[in-house]
């Protein structure tokens, strides 16, 4: 009965061509009611569903160069650039980099077990160990990285905070200042230098998926920032990595400590690569491979002045406006995302086939009218 009703009901109601002009009546072959337009609404939904391209998505999508206008005289420049690349500049870059690995470990493992007893000195040189050989990484890509500000220096109740674009940030700020850095745990080989190396300059890993471990990192932050002989301790906020055009929501943990918070603004220049780490779809591995065929890696790092926590205000606010400090000084837009969603979020390869399937549906339709 009640379908009844609301048949009957639809057949009172006025239709479309009633709001339309007399001439655009006179055109359509047929009358189009109302209920007609709800037909299309699942096809509404799965395109709503299939768009991609939204102010999340986009703070963790590559962003490449824009294509050449190619014509005869740039295609054969474009092959003598590639042609040195990866013919020369590639192999010379592996062998400065395979060289500088040999030399690091044969003096960083004497080192370690050598000194057993001598804790200060044996700290003292493998944190310049440490800076070497991130200083032969960043020679790899020949890169040109220009530092702004005062150096940072050891000083207990300091936390230095960055935004992240890629894992060799930290390779750069730590060529010039052996950092302390609360990491994501790695597998590989990068996993190995981790355990083996990096814990060597106070380094704290967590695994983002264990709840217990964050309550161990918040303990060992606080009492790192406590020891006066500690090197510098480094927290990228964001939790994961961004592709340097937009900043996410930063983490409260590295504002809660009571003590100084140190902005560092990082900014990289595309005009030879996008140091952009899209961990979803390229191994670390990889990425190296691209930044040491590349011409170069240029960026600037800006060392901005210490904030404090106000009175008044909350770690999230304090967490804000040193990310509106960041963002500014680097030219970042702000979203606010937590980037932790991106860990969650179904992988791009199963949207791309989604979006994929519905553009087919719709031209398949489209043909069949």
């Amino acid at each position: 009965m009640d379908r009844l009703e609301s048949s009957s009901s639809d057949l009172d109601r006025p239709s479309i061509d009633e709001y339309l002009a007399a001439d655009s009546v006179q055109c359509s072959p047929k009358k189009l009611h109302l209920r007609d337009l709800i037909d299309i609404s699942p096809a509404l939904t799965e395109a709503a569903g299939s768009i991609i391209d939204d102010s999340f998505t986009r703070c963790f999508k590559s962003n490449p160069p824009e294509r050449w206008n190619w014509n005869v005289y740039l295609f054969p420049l474009w092959c003598l650039g590639a042609v040195i690349r990866y013919g020369i500049l590639f192999p010379v870059r592996v062998a400065v980099l395979a060289a500088g690995w040999i030399f690091f470990f044969s003096a960083f493992f004497p080192v370690h077990f050598l000194l057993t007893g001598h804790d200060k000195w044996r700290r003292k040189i493998q944190r310049k160990l440490v800076e070497m050989m991130c200083s032969i990484f960043v020679a790899s890509w020949t890169g040109v990285v220009k530092y702004h500000g005062p150096r940072p220096s050891m000083r207990p109740q300091q936390v230095f905070v960055a935004n992240h674009t890629s894992m060799i940030d930290f390779i750069i700020l730590e060529q010039m200042t052996a950092f302390a850095v609360i990491m994501q745990k790695h597998p590989g080989w990068v996993g190995f230098i981790q355990k083996s190396i990096l814990e060597s300059v106070g380094c704290i890993w967590f695994n983002r998926t264990e709840s217990k471990d964050r309550e161990i990192v918040a303990r060992k932050l606080r009492e790192h920032t406590q020891g006066a002989d500690n090197n510098p301790l480094l927290i990228f906020p964001e939790g994961t990595c961004v592709n340097n055009q937009y900043t996410v929501m930063f983490k409260k943990g590295a504002f809660e400590l009571g003590c100084a918070v140190c902005p560092v603004a990082i900014k990289y220049n595309k005009v030879f690569v996008d140091a952009f780490w899209n961990s979803k779809k390229q191994s670390f591995t990889m990425h190296l491979v691209r930044l040491m065929t590349s011409w170069a890696v240029v960026c600037d790092v800006w060392y901005l002045e210490p904030q404090y926590l106000r009175p008044g205000e909350t770690p999230i606010e304090f967490a804000e406006r040193v990310r509106d400090m960041i963002a500014v000084r680097a030219g970042l837009k702000k979203v606010p995302w937590d980037g932790y969603l991106k860990y969650y979020r179904p992988s791009p390869k199963l949207t791309e086939r989604k979006q994929q399937n519905f553009a087919e549906s719709v031209l398949q339709r489209l043909e069949e009218k």
